[in-house]
């Protein structure tokens, strides 16, 4: 059996606390299909865009640089169940020794439709930094409407998180 089919049945919790670096990438870009994921129920925890998870965005970046910056093939991992990339060894580090610091909240889906009762995508250039978290939106104005009262759209999120990811819609 390959490596790839030993990771695929592992037991979540032993999948989320795995990390795959760029050694292992190749062949796990091969099965990078199945890792795939639209904004619909079913959804994988962490949603995927292009391959990557935030897009191929450095999660790092937004707290480092404090805007978003694309990573690069050099620095990937695998985390809970998605490959995500980074501008730097650094960034990459820093990824890897606390995860969930840097990982964006809900997954990396919409925190204000979300707050909504809804799952949608996000688009990595509209986020914000709030009480340490990374949040993402799907627009500029989902951002705007979220940012109105933070506080409120958490609260409401959390309630549908993760929860959400099972139900039909």
């Amino acid at each position: 059996m390959s490596s790839i089919a030993v990771y695929l049945f592992l037991n979540t919790a032993v999948r989320e606390s795995l990390m795959i670096t760029r050694r292992h990438m190749l062949g796990l870009l091969a099965a990078s299909p199945l890792l795939a994921t639209s904004a619909h129920a079913g959804s994988a925890r962490i949603y995927v865009r292009d391959g990557y998870a935030i897009g191929g965005y450095d999660p790092v970046a937004y707290f480092v640089k404090h805007a978003p910056s694309l990573g690069t093939r050099d620095h990937m991992l695998m985390w809970r169940g998605a490959i995500w990339r980074f501008e730097t060894a650094a960034s990459q580090a820093m990824f890897e020794r606390d995860p969930v610091r840097y990982a964006p909240r809900y997954g990396g889906y919409c925190a204000y439709s979300l707050s909504r009762g809804m799952l949608a995508s996000t688009d990595p250039d509209a986020w914000a930094v709030h009480d340490g978290c990374l949040y993402l939106t799907r627009s500029a104005w989902a951002l705007e409407m979220w940012s109105q009262d933070k506080p409120a759209h958490v609260g409401k999120a959390d309630d549908h998180w993760p929860a959400i990811l099972l139900t039909d819609g």
